[in-house]
């Protein structure tokens, strides 16, 4: 009964955990947008950057917390969840690198990882595989980030506040980076046993 039940969970497209997963999808655009205000002769809105950051931090833990509780896990969701992550770290590199707030350097660093990531996911699908679960560690090298992204926007000003935004930014930045690649070091080592087990099947 047990395992009808989550299959039939499975399967659900409007169950709350997706429903959080796509809203923080909407905020991509809205986060970005809100960013770039300044670059653009607009007004600095870096308040509800922030608060838009907030809302994507407090959703991508409820998301997942409340799918495993009500047994919710779904196949959309398990698309959705990554997917937001992704696009709010990429968004949030193109916002704070067009500001000069994040260096060149270290937003060509992870999107390297994302780009090893992507050809992993190829190679899956080559295979007949899908895209790898996002594993504890990529979670954690994701909230890091999602940490120092608006403390180093926080820090893009002058007072005793901002100085201290730039250590812990500055911080959180460094361990996400780090484990965001031992997170992509992991799925490549995943990748290459299955691909090994293929060819040794054949």
């Amino acid at each position: 009964m047990e395992v009808q039940e989550t299959r039939v969970q499975t399967d659900r497209v409007l169950t709350i955990p997706n429903i959080l997963s796509m809203a923080r999808l909407v905020g991509v655009p809205v986060f970005l947008w809100l960013i770039l205000r300044p670059e653009f002769g607009g007004p600095k809105s870096d308040g509800w950057a922030l608060l838009v950051l907030l809302f994507s931090g407090v959703s991508d833990y409820l998301d997942g917390k409340l799918a495993r509780r009500w047994n919710q896990i779904s196949n959309l969701g398990r698309l959705l969840d990554p997917a937001a992550d992704r696009l709010y770290v990429l968004s949030t590199l193109v916002g704070l690198t067009w500001r000069e707030i994040l260096p060149l350097w270290l937003t060509a660093v992870l999107l390297l990882r994302e780009l090893v990531l992507l050809v992993m996911v190829g190679i899956l699908r080559r295979h007949g595989y899908p895209p790898p679960q996002v594993n504890f560690l990529g979670k954690a090298a994701t909230f890091n980030l999602m940490y120092a992204f608006p403390l180093l926007l926080l820090s893009d000003g002058s007072g005793w506040i901002s100085s201290l935004a730039a250590i812990f930014g500055w911080a959180f930045a460094g361990w996400g980076t780090t484990l965001y690649w031992w997170a992509g070091v992991l799925y490549v080592v995943q990748v290459r046993r299955l691909v090994r087990a293929d060819a040794t099947a054949d």
